[in-house]
């Protein structure tokens, strides 16, 4: 039996990491970049058509000139990003103003989709959990450099910090 999650929208965030051309392009598993892609733009239509807030993150390289090309957000991700943050750490909440943006808009459940799952996706959700919020991961919605790191944080990591789900298995309400 398949299970659905139904999250309550208005007080729900996708929280899109680093989705960004240069590092969409990157040889990742299980699946390629360009799926993570897709499945995220999915998620953030669906997000926006309920009501809930969509925040891409980005991260910048601290103490350079300049960024590398292809560091800015995918122009797609871009277009759909109700909210965007850029973080020089790998999680998202360290000096990003993400949690007071966050409780500003009285979000309480985050929902994880991105690259790297077991850096910037599991680093933010980690500090999402520490601040109290629920949490929930599309694991066909991120990938990693390896399948056996996108793997563990699936199989071992995550089940500790909140619930993993397919896209097809969320629904907003």
């Amino acid at each position: 039996m398949r299970r659905v999650t139904t999250l309550e929208a208005r007080r729900t965030a996708l929280v899109l990491i680093d989705l960004m051309d240069r590092i969409i392009a990157n040889q990742l598993a299980p699946r390629p970049g360009s799926e993570v892609l897709a499945a995220s733009l999915g998620l953030a239509r669906a997000f926006r058509e309920a009501g809930g807030l969509v925040v891409a993150v980005r991260v910048e390289r601290p103490n350079v000139a300049e960024q590398p090309p292809g560091s800015d957000l995918a122009a797609e991700v871009a277009a759909v990003a109700d909210e965007v943050v850029v973080k020089r750490t790998i999680g998202g909440f360290h000096g990003t103003g993400l949690h007071e943006l966050l409780t500003a808009r009285e979000v309480d459940t985050l929902v994880f989709a991105g690259i790297a799952t077991n850096l910037g996706v599991e680093s933010t959700a980690r500090v999402a959990s520490d601040h109290g919020y629920e949490v929930v991961f599309v694991e066909d919605a991120m990938a990693a450099l390896t399948a056996e790191e996108h793997r563990a944080s699936v199989e071992l990591d995550f089940p500790r910090l909140g619930e993993v789900v397919a896209a097809e298995e969320l629904r907003l309400g």
